[in-house]
């Protein structure tokens, strides 16, 4: 397993591999070909950044078997999907702030991300697989209030697509079994979500697959899977962590509006 981040150092900006507490440098194309540059960073002298600049913030909805029995939703047999903006994007440890204006309740989702390394168009589950670099954090953050607030249009690009409500890190891990991972969500330490990702509805695989039918993916893409039961409101101040085994803890503060 690799763990794959980016970083900021004073003004400048690179990517590499973790090595326990070290960063190890590399050059080129995180997804075709990084060569190792042979510097050595202390990981506590740079700023992890998010891990991962998507031309493409694929979000999923009703995608776990959970979630489909408790609230009677249908079995979908293709990805319900929605775009998030890229620029809601932020990395670990950053904060993040409602819209100006906006009172109404703020939701965690804590989500699997899946990383596109490699163009996709048309792809069986066998290429899809193939094709996905790695896997990170992902937090869904929501204002829910935003999604009915005119009647017969459901705005879910503006409820998700907020500035900073798309925190995503700490890594990209490459090397992983994906139906091994457990998501977990924690809101000031206290456990909201605890989850096997193995409870898909639409396996990683078979997102990929059914959405390269639809619209070319590139090697960056992020499509994050969906989140199970146990989103949590949450209020300023609090401190919110989406932990997965093998990608390590994103940590975000709801700082005050």
């Amino acid at each position: 397993m690799t763990q794959w981040v980016r970083f900021a150092q004073g003004e400048a900006e690179g990517f590499g591999t973790l090595d326990g507490a070290v960063v190890r440098v590399h050059s080129g194309d995180m997804f075709a070909g990084a060569v190792e540059t042979g510097v050595v960073l202390d990981l506590a002298a740079v700023r992890l950044l998010a891990p991962v600049r998507p031309g493409k913030f694929i979000g999923l909805w009703n995608n776990f078997h959970a979630v489909a029995t408790a609230q009677n939703f249908a079995i979908p047999d293709y990805p319900l999907h929605f775009l998030k903006a890229t620029s809601s994007i932020i990395g670990h440890e950053d904060s993040f702030t409602p819209p100006i204006g906006y009172a109404g309740r703020v939701v965690l989702e804590g989500e699997l991300g899946v990383v596109i390394g490699r163009r996709c168009k048309d792809l069986d589950e066998d290429a899809a697989e193939a094709a996905i670099f790695g896997f990170t954090c992902v937090n869904d953050i929501t204002a829910v209030g935003l999604f009915g607030e005119f009647p017969g249009f459901e705005q879910w690009a503006r409820a998700k697509g907020c500035d900073e409500f798309g925190p995503v890190g700490p890594c990209i891990a490459t090397g992983l079994d994906w139906r091994s991972l457990r998501v977990r969500s924690l809101l000031n330490g206290r456990e909201r979500q605890n989850y096997p990702v193995s409870d898909m509805i639409l396996s990683p695989l078979r997102i990929v697959s059914l959405l390269s039918r639809e619209m070319t993916l590139h090697p960056g893409d992020l499509i994050t899977c969906g989140t199970s039961t146990g989103p949590t409101p949450m209020r300023p101040g609090a401190v919110v962590e989406i932990a997965i085994d093998g990608i390590g803890t994103l940590r975000n503060t709801f700082a005050a509006g």
